[in-house]
């Protein structure tokens, strides 16, 4: 993916939105493909090598949240961004269980969406050669996003070397599941929203990371999570 020019597929059945959506991304210098359903969209986005995808919730068929779940599991380094009706709160839970990297509500305005839009794909973006750092016995490369330790080799999503470089950079502190929401998924209302998405996101990255005996990530009941960097 170059600096400007990305692959985004869209999924909307609203031709209006679908037609605006396209020619906007478009004129910002991407290369849109637009689809009206989500077998369609399942279907081009586990065939074709796509940077983003924008699912609409409400569609004929698979949903943007069935769509979400199948992206999910056979391609978890996708971003997806949903959009969600206006003021729909259990949408926006869901879909951030779903796995979705982010919500766009509508109606929404063009500025508001282009920036999240770029936001989500300078987080995929790959990172610059020496990019590293260690985190317990892993050493993290975020360039290949992956960690190495003991002969292991693991895959990571981008949003879980985020997490990973937050923990590290509050190592010792505590941090709330509200502060992940706000600062690793990007949801300024975080507060208003409650979700089993940071303990899920949390539950599978200790499946990669951790050996036998103590987690790396702490979990302290009722407050949050900690990571308490092993001793040399």
């Amino acid at each position: 993916m170059t600096e400007s020019r990305a692959r985004i597929l869209v999924v909307e059945d609203e031709e209006r939105i679908r037609e605006g959506l396209a020619d906007v991304l478009a004129f910002r210098g991407h290369a849109p493909t637009a689809v009206a359903s989500g077998e369609q969209g399942l279907e081009r986005a586990l065939s074709e090598p796509f940077d983003l995808a924008i699912l609409d919730v409400m569609l004929p068929g698979l949903s943007g949240f069935d769509v979400c779940r199948r992206l999910r599991a056979e391609r978890d380094g996708l971003p997806i961004m949903l959009l969600t009706a206006k003021g729909a709160e259990d949408d926006v839970v869901n879909g951030f269980e779903c796995g979705a990297d982010d919500y766009v509500t509508k109606p929404f305005s063009i500025r508001e969406l282009m920036a999240r839009v770029e936001a989500l794909l300078r987080r995929a973006r790959p990172k610059p050669a020496g990019a590293s750092f260690r985190f317990g016995p892993w050493h993290i490369d975020l360039a290949s996003l992956s960690g190495s330790a003991g002969g292991r080799t693991i895959e990571l999503t981008p949003r879980e070397a985020e997490l990973l470089g937050l923990f590290l950079r509050e190592c010792g502190r505590i941090v709330s599941r509200r502060t992940l929401l706000k600062e690793v998924w990007g949801m300024s209302h975080a507060e208003t929203i409650e979700t089993r998405t940071v303990d899920m996101h949390i539950v599978k990255l200790r499946r990669k990371i951790d050996g036998p005996g103590a987690s790396l990530i702490e979990t302290v009941r009722g407050a949050g999570y900690r990571y308490r960097a092993p001793a040399p």
